[in-house]
């Protein structure tokens, strides 16, 4: 007789974005692609995400499940339903959520005064869920992400056994969720939680800091971002919290959702293409030139970026290396928005290049693909990077990746030095330290990869091949839930 297919284990995942429904960066990309993937491990999910208005609008007609009377300021309702193929489970909590502007800023930009309590809320319903609010239905696992749900594994601790197992994935130290400790009671925070064992964090209250400390499991995305995370220079004061959880803590690679990007079959791209046909990638590129005001240059080096505009991503590094860029007669797509003195430089260097740099300021899903599907190289100078899912992207677009030799980018772009060359398994190419001089000096490396076609063409072949999914790494989180909800039993 056929072997019976295992139990599937119930997951909840929290979060505050998920693709496609809201996002701001690279975290909304992975709440949205897990669930596909774990499925395929047996692992049933179900995502709780706040009740912006865009999402609340994918909700439709969504089955009230439970109700709140008093959610930090006002009622509130869960909401299950099926939508961009994932089964959510929507906050509604017209107070802190039904407001313009985005998940985390007004329309001005500005942080919203009360953050802390809108996340509050969120880990609080998770909390809920996971001692079993939900008629018919308790996660086993409850998996929260980044700042805005470390305060998840705090109210399932404070709250009493039973609780479901508990994992804390981080996504970026840099964003670590603080709030003054005058509000530990408005967040329904016992007296003792305020402890250096518990969420207290340099005399406030913080919420990255508590699912770090308080989570069964912690993982974060990469490997090399684990390590470096627990050193002084990159552990953002949680260094040492880190190290002492250095059993707990796991480092695994993020992967792109191989449907929503894949050249074989993408809407947005003037000529689809795959491995076994990067020659019809040469329609992309003039496709991108014209859409990107750039002048007709076939035998250019065309260079992409689709990045937030930041000093994080080394996109003032970038700035300072362009006359090298231009010696070298290549060309530049700029997409991304971010720190203003970074847009107006990338603005001011466009009018005064035009033909050879182009920038577009804001983001455009479309336009992003494009980019991928048509430019030769796709820099990503980044100073740190706990993961990085743009080169993941190039990779399967074969735009060759020029990474720093950091965190996931480190960990996903094989150099492409003389012995990788030479065997045949080079993706893309690595510089360190993040400085410009070593951009610089990655450019020429480059533009004298560009000059060997037939080097160019093997690493453009093995970057296409490379392994960019979840499927490896869906099974390692799924092989972590099962231990921690059999230890939970």
């Amino acid at each position: 007789m056929p072997e019976a297919s295992p139990t599937p284990l119930r997951l909840l995942s929290v979060a505050s974005e998920c693709f496609p429904l809201v996002k701001t960066g690279g975290l909304a990309d992975v709440v949205g692609a897990l669930p596909a993937a774990l499925a395929a491990e047996s692992v049933a999910v179900r995502t709780l995400l706040p009740g912006y208005p865009g999402v609340i609008a994918a909700a439709g007609q969504g089955q009230q499940v439970h109700q709140f009377d008093d959610l930090f300021g006002g009622p509130a309702r869960l909401l299950a339903c099926r939508a961009a193929g994932m089964d959510l489970l929507v906050l509604d909590a017209p107070h802190l959520y039904a407001r313009p502007g985005g998940p985390y800023v007004d329309p001005q930009g500005r942080d919203w005064p009360d953050n802390p309590r809108r996340f509050a809320a969120l880990c609080w319903a998770a909390a809920e869920i996971g001692r079993g609010a939900l008629p018919g239905w308790c996660p086993q696992v409850v998996h929260a992400h980044d700042w805005q749900a470390g305060l998840t594994p705090a109210y399932l601790r404070y709250g009493g056994d039973p609780r479901p197992g508990t994992v804390f994935t981080v996504h970026n130290l840099a964003f670590q969720g603080w709030a003054p400790a005058s509000l530990l009671a408005e967040l329904r925070l016992p007296p003792h939680a305020f402890d250096i064992e518990g969420v207290e964090f340099f005399g406030g209250i913080g919420a990255l800091k508590a699912g770090l400390r308080l989570s069964d499991r912690i993982t974060t995305v990469s490997p090399t971002y684990a390590r470096e995370i627990t050193t002084p220079e990159e552990g953002q004061a949680l260094d040492g919290l880190l190290r002492s959880r250095a059993d707990a803590l796991h480092g695994i690679l993020n992967g792109i959702d191989e449907e929503a990007w894949n050249p074989a079959a993408d809407p947005h791209l003037a000529s689809s293409f795959d491995a076994a046909r990067p020659e019809a990638r040469e329609p992309n590129r003039a496709a991108l030139r014209a859409r990107m005001g750039l002048a007709e240059d076939p035998d250019a080096l065309l260079l992409g970026v689709v990045s937030r505009l930041t000093g994080q991503k080394g996109m003032d590094l970038l700035l300072r290396c362009l006359p090298a860029l231009l010696g070298h007669g290549m060309q530049l797509a700029v997409l991304g928005t971010g720190e203003a003195a970074l847009e107006e430089g990338f603005r001011a260097a466009a009018a005064a290049h035009p033909g050879r740099i182009a920038a577009r300021l804001g983001y455009d899903e479309g336009l992003a693909h494009l980019i991928q599907g048509g430019c030769d190289a796709l820099l990503v100078p980044s100073r740190f990077e706990p993961c990085g899912l743009t080169q993941l992207c190039a990779l399967r677009y074969g735009a060759l990746p020029v990474v720093a030799r950091v965190g996931g980018l480190a960990d996903t772009v094989i150099d492409a030095n003389e012995a990788a060359l030479a065997t045949r398994v080079a993706t893309g190419l690595q510089f360190s330290p993040t400085t410009a001089p070593a951009l610089e000096a990655a450019l020429a490396r480059l533009a004298a990869l560009w000059q060997d076609r037939e080097s160019w063409r093997a690493t453009q072949a093995n970057a296409m091949r490379a392994p960019v999914g979840w499927a490896r790494s869906a099974g390692r989180y799924a092989a972590i839930y099962r231990e921690i909800a059999l230890s939970a039993r």
